[in-house]
């Protein structure tokens, strides 16, 4: 095996069972990472100098392929179900060994970095990896050690990345041939099957949901963050699609991070050194700092270019609509340094309703802060799946369910505390429809949801008068600096106010719905948050 790079002193592969490599390359530069996915034939450039990939069979993550090895440590601490899968320790065992051997002879990509910018809480991690994109990913999502402190890291997880290598169901115990597997008691995670980057990304977002919570006091949080000129701090929990990447970058105000975050006793962390954004549908003029980082040392996933050029058709989802592109933090032009923030004074849930029910923003008590919380709501727009002609409901617990490795309400109690520590307002702000469901209202436009949170933070919207929301009982300002103050309350934009009703009451049912599931561990504040719905005459 030859070795290349920067590799720290005392490294050594066989530790975690690696033996028999081809090439190790350790630490290279971003640029030395493009240049060998170029002459692999792996990736090719954009006209912007972005290194544009194609994922393979996955672009998106797989979460039925996702599972924890359930042992001493795991048994009665994971919520077990239909987001956290077990896995028998004997089988990872055999697996990991698996992956060892069809990792002989071949080349390998090693990315040192680590997770936590406060570093109080920081995190080693090894990442070894198939492919060099996959490599260059670890280095621009995680944080970058600096030269001096990778001659002498030591890592505290691993991660083994190998998207050529395919599992067997009937040997392995995974459901196919791809898997993501966490084992917490050998700090070690398998990836396989798949070259889908958010995969490396949200398996160490599941590492620190579980260790940070339990095992360190911190709330971790899928969110984005950012800090304005006075040191006031604003965090935008959110699903994919709703607007955290987009909301947070904003040029009035320091970017701390636009995923993962955690909530110490002394403030907010971000998690990683690098943002992960959607492009489907980028444009300049609308996310201008998004539109500026896809540069050389981005990589962009599954786009498509327009025909004959290296120019990116970013309207182009025929791939997926799940196109990416990831870039160092420092591609953006006005962060915070290092990315960490004070307690927020703010705090924003980013629902994308494409029912049209929900206010574009309204101001949230205690009670239903923690039941929206809870209940993680947005809306999929249809059209996305064969047959599926109305939008799409989804829920997921804490704005990011997929990745709790803990029951809910452990995040759920822990912000509860904190917004009452440090008295925090709550705001609810719909990115989605307005006038009516998709296909017959229009998308809110991002100038006035941009306008409706700078009134927030700003303190402008504590002085305007607010009417109650008559199904979910949120408060809805009555005017707003610098947004029509017609679209403010959602019935009014509907021209068939009886159609409003019946979607509102729809809705509201859903919400309830999916509640029951955890009401047995709420209080009398959570469930008198609950939207009401209309009685059956």
């Amino acid at each position: 095996m030859n070795e290349f790079g920067t590799k720290p002193k005392n490294a050594d592969l066989t530790k975690i069972g690696l033996r028999h490599l081809g090439d190790a390359f350790w630490n290279l530069e971003p640029a030395e990472l493009v240049e060998h996915s170029i002459l692999n034939g792996e990736g090719v450039f954009a006209d912007s100098g972005a290194l544009a990939i194609e994922t393979g069979e996955f672009t998106g993550r797989s979460p039925k392929d996702k599972f924890c090895v359930k042992d001493a440590k795991t048994e009665d601490t994971v919520w077990w179900g239909d987001v956290n899968f077990p896995i028998d320790p004997a089988k990872f065992d055999a697996l990991h060994a698996r992956m060892c051997a069809y990792l002989m002879e071949r080349d390998v990509y090693i990315k040192d970095a680590y997770a936590c910018a406060d570093p109080t809480y920081r995190m080693n991690l090894r990442v070894v990896a198939e492919k060099p994109w996959s490599a260059q990913f670890a280095g621009n999502m995680f944080l970058r050690p600096t030269k001096t402190e990778l001659e002498s890291f030591e890592p505290e997880w691993h991660i083994i990345n190998a998207p050529g290598f395919r599992a067997d169901a009937a040997i392995d115990g995974t459901r196919q041939h791809n898997f993501a597997v966490i084992n917490f008691t050998k700090k070690m995670i398998l990836i396989g099957g798949t070259g889908y980057t958010g995969e490396i990304k949200k398996g160490i977002f599941t590492v620190l949901n579980y260790v940070l919570p339990q095992e360190r006091g911190v709330l971790s949080m899928h969110c984005s963050a950012n800090i304005g000129h006075d040191g006031d701090t604003a965090v935008f929990f959110g699903l994919s699609g709703t607007g955290k990447t987009t909301l947070s970058a904003d040029p009035e105000r320091r970017l701390i991070g636009d995923d993962e975050h955690g909530w110490s006793d002394q403030g907010v962390f971000n998690f990683e050194g690098g943002c992960y954004a959607k492009c489907i549908d980028l444009t300049a003029e609308k996310e201008p700092q998004i539109w500026e980082a896809v540069k050389f040392g981005a990589i962009l996933e599954n786009i498509v270019f327009e025909e004959g050029t290296t120019k990116v058709d970013f309207a182009d989802g025929t791939k997926t609509e799940n196109t990416r592109v990831s870039y160092p933090i420092e591609h953006i032009n006005n962060i915070a340094e290092p990315s960490v923030g004070g307690h927020p004074k703010n705090i924003f849930f980013l629902t994308c309703d494409a029912y049209g029910v929900l206010p574009p923003i309204s101001k949230l008590s205690p009670g239903q802060a923690m039941y929206h919380f809870i209940s993680g709501y947005t809306a999929k727009v249809a059209g996305t799946e064969a047959g599926v002609t109305e939008p799409q409901s989804t829920f997921s617990a804490c704005f990011g369910k997929a990745f709790l490795p803990l029951h809910p309400t452990k995040y759920a109690d822990m912000l509860g505390e904190k917004m009452k520590q440090h008295d925090v307002r709550i705001w609810l702000v719909n990115t989605g429809w307005s006038g009516g469901a998709y296909g017959t209202g229009q998308r809110m436009k991002l100038k006035f949801t941009r306008a409706m949170i700078t009134a927030a933070l700003r303190g402008e919207l504590d002085v305007v008068e607010y009417k109650q929301h008559p199904v979910f009982g949120v408060s809805m300002p009555t005017s707003c600096p610098n947004v029509p103050a017609e679209i403010l309350d959602p019935r009014t934009t509907w021209a068939d106010k009886g159609a409003y009703d019946v979607t509102a009451d729809k809705l509201a049912k859903q919400f309830n719905d999916n509640f029951n599931k955890y009401k047995d561990g709420a209080n009398a504040e959570i469930l008198a948050a609950a939207p009401k719905v209309a009685e059956k005459a």
